[in-house]
């Protein structure tokens, strides 16, 4: 084989690998790392992310309120679940001020675990932010889920992650106008080809090691050209909310 033809061999090959590698524009999560993630299902079917912050509670979006809830903890491959040891019954616990609608804001929501977690290798507990914390503007975080990898496509056995930066408030709110709640962070989608997707909500932005915003919404359901910022519920607005309920161990 020719140079030349190896060459152009690789870039195919590479080419091939990374559209089969999406959360959108993502890849899959290495064992081992992101063991804070969990897989929200209705009726033992994946239907929104979430992450673990203390051994009883997983924190997820509101609008992911559904009958039947359960947690997965402690796998990235949803083919590979134990129901003995990972899946943990819930109770829901949605922000007091949500009223069903995530242009309303306040898209966040604890779910009280029916017994403590067993921390180890594969389920880990990720940090909130201070109040303090300060991010600056394009700075790269991540998202991860089992959502769509293509808009209208279907849910992601495998854990998959992507780098999203963060995009201003200032830019946020000129392309969202009237319906961008409060209490909001913007990252990934517009400006870029990398974001989340359906199936993805109730995930955290993590910044810096820390999970600074919830996945609430994007624009229609399209997710692979969005002419807006991806938005995530703010986490640093609601730490008196969350600490509350972890001190008091209920909702």
């Amino acid at each position: 084989m020719t140079t030349h033809a190896l060459l152009l061999c690789l870039l195919t090959c590479l080419t091939l690998h990374a559209l089969g590698s999406e959360i959108i524009k993502g890849q899959n999560v290495p064992e081992g790392m992101m063991g804070y993630m969990a897989s929200v299902q209705e009726n033992g079917r994946h239907k929104c992310g979430g992450f673990l912050i203390n051994e009883r509670f997983v924190l997820t979006a509101a609008h992911c309120h559904m009958p039947n809830l359960s947690v997965v903890l402690g796998t990235h491959n949803l083919r590979k679940v134990n129901n003995n040891t990972m899946r943990y019954d819930v109770k829901m616990c949605p922000h007091p001020l949500y009223r069903n609608n995530v242009s309303g804001g306040h898209d966040i929501m604890l779910l009280k675990l029916s017994r403590k977690a067993r921390l180890g290798k594969t389920v880990q507990i990720i940090h909130l932010p201070n109040a303090k914390m300060k991010i600056k503007d394009k700075s790269k975080c991540r998202v991860a889920g089992w959502g769509y990898t293509t808009t209208g496509g279907n849910t992601s056995e495998q854990l998959k992650v992507v780098d999203v930066p963060i995009v201003s408030f200032k830019v946020c709110k000129e392309k969202w106008g009237d319906h961008l709640p409060a209490n909001v962070i913007c990252a990934g989608g517009y400006g870029t080809k990398k974001g989340f997707c359906q199936g993805d909500s109730g995930g955290p932005l993590v910044c810096g090691g820390k999970a600074v915003g919830v996945v609430s919404f994007n624009n229609g359901s399209d997710c692979s050209y969005p002419n807006v910022p991806n938005v995530y519920t703010k986490v640093s607005k609601y730490l008196a909310w969350i600490k509350k309920i972890l001190k008091q161990n209920n909702c």
